[in-house]
């Protein structure tokens, strides 16, 4: 009888293709696919490994700080007599963090009713975090950049925001809050949403940048919200600085 696990995951995404499994590169999803097979393998008893899905994916280079799979699978070995066994086989960066037993019905992308990104910007050159941040060398305006924030929250189509994504059907997202938090060596900026379309998170960050910088005001960031541009696609924010923060179910 398959039984169904919510599985809640950290990773750093830097040597990775990005979440979803693919045939020529190396990706999270298949990684722990591997890890989890690997470990049916070592266990007495008739484990067999189904499915694994994720609440949504992430791009090449991204990470997470709490990303929730579910995995379906046959076996008789307790959540985290499981979570032991999978974790000794995964590499160093990607860890579960804890794993539940959940209902069948339960699914990991379709059951979601939020996603919360953080991106992080450092103020200052960094010897240790090269591949968690992006290093901004111009002093930015944070209260045009708190400002420019506000008029991506609501309903919006986000077509200026993502390239072509054969698995969106819409383009629009509903964007419940956008915080912009200023440190003394960093910036913080955190995105809510109903869900996330390919690279939207990393050109509303660019967009961001781009307003700090005195280079964007709030005029042009209402045309990219109501009509279609290539412009946002020029300020895409590295991958580094982004991960996946939250899920709410």
């Amino acid at each position: 009888m398959p039984r169904k696990f919510k599985i809640y995951l950290e990773y750093n995404g830097a040597n990775y293709s990005g979440w979803q499994k693919q045939s020529n590169a190396k990706s999270i999803q298949d990684t722990l696919i591997k890890a989890i097979n690997e470990a049916f393998k070592k266990t007495k008893g008739d484990n067999h490994f189904i499915d694994l899905q994720a609440s949504g994916r992430t791009d090449a280079g991204v990470h997470a700080i709490e990303q929730v799979v579910h995995l379906l699978c046959e076996t008789m070995l307790a959540p985290e007599i499981l979570k032991m066994k999978i974790n000794d086989e995964l590499p160093s960066d990607i860890n579960i963090l804890e794993i539940e037993k959940t209902d069948n019905k339960f699914h990991a992308r379709h059951s979601a009713k939020s996603r919360q990104y953080l991106y992080v910007i450092s103020k200052r050159r960094t010897a240790f975090e090269k591949r968690f941040v992006w290093w901004i060398k111009d002093k930015l305006d944070v209260k045009k950049m708190k400002e420019a924030a506000k008029l991506f929250e609501g309903m919006h189509d986000f077509k200026s925001f993502s390239d072509d994504d054969k698995e969106e059907k819409s383009t629009k997202c509903m964007i419940e809050n956008i915080t912009v938090e200023d440190t003394a060596e960093k910036i913080f900026i955190r995105i809510k949403a109903s869900h996330f379309i390919w690279k939207m998170v990393r050109r509303i960050v660019g967009v961001l940048v781009e307003a700090g910088r005195g280079n964007m005001n709030n005029e042009n960031i209402k045309l990219y919200l109501t009509t279609k541009s290539e412009i946002p696609a020029k300020y895409t924010a590295p991958p580094s600085g982004l991960f996946l923060e939250k899920i709410e179910y």
